[in-house]
């Protein structure tokens, strides 16, 4: 039998209406869909009606199918001639593990595409009336991934470069580090003065915004109860929030 085709996509960052044209027609298209957690569910509503439907989600400490399992499902789905969409949330190359999952695909000569999506840590800030980059106030933009623990090893950032090197970082899966992150940043150089905003459920009608300084934004996250998933954000582009603000504002409309 000839292999089907798998379509890594990004669904995008919450907002449904952000899924690119592309990745919209795969979903419409699949016969198997394996989606992740953070996915807009609504987006399932597209796909046929005998469509297979199988969650793939991974929560804090709870895995519904290890990566494995999720690469022999692919393979397995897609060797018995069936179009295979795997929908992550956000944009598949950033922090979605979309090159291990290409790699098993190429290896078992499953054709594959890869579909890019709007990736949260762009969408978010957007969506809170904050640019990444701006002419006056960042020329450059980092993304980094913040859950690494020092007290178990798992920290490998070059702090000193975030510091001193980037003028916007977006920090994905770090509100739970938030205070070590605050802490590296001012330990290498980072201003206590310098804006952070954290961003939870971005362009979704459950976002929230707590702004804040590095010295602050610890104390002003638990005081608002923000938690996972939130991006965090700091850098100067973080004041015109003041100015440009939107979709929170026509949420309560």
């Amino acid at each position: 039998m000839k292999n089907g085709k798998v379509y890594l996509v990004g669904a995008g960052p919450g907002d449904p209406k952000l899924i690119t044209v592309y990745g919209m027609e795969c979903i419409k298209k699949a016969e198997v869909i394996l989606y992740d957690r953070l996915i807009n569910t609504s987006l399932l509503e597209y796909a046929s009606e005998d469509t297979e439907f199988i969650y793939c989600g991974k929560e804090p400490g709870k895995h519904a199918l290890i990566q494995e399992h999720i690469h022999q499902l692919m393979i397995e789905k897609s060797q018995q001639g069936k179009v295979v969409v795997r929908l992550k949330g956000g944009d598949p190359c950033v922090f979605g593990r979309v090159g291990e999952e290409a790699e098993i695909l190429a290896a078992h000569d499953i054709p594959y595409d890869i579909v890019p999506g709007i990736t949260a840590g762009i969408a978010a800030p957007a969506y809170a009336g904050i640019p990444v980059t701006h002419r006056d106030h960042a020329s450059s933009f980092t993304i980094v991934t913040a859950h690494g623990r020092e007290d178990k090893d798992q920290d490998e950032l070059n702090w000193e470069a975030l510091a001193k090197g980037s003028d916007t970082i977006a920090f994905y899966m770090g509100v739970g580090n938030l205070a070590h992150i605050c802490h590296k940043l001012i330990d290498h150089g980072k201003s206590e003065e310098t804006p952070v905003a954290v961003i939870q459920w971005g362009t979704t009608p459950d976002q929230r915004t707590v702004i804040a300084d590095l010295a602050t934004i610890e104390e002003a996250v638990k005081r608002n109860q923000i938690t996972h998933p939130a991006i965090v954000l700091v850098g100067e582009v973080v004041r015109l929030r003041e100015k440009i603000q939107w979709f929170e504002k026509a949420v309560m409309l």
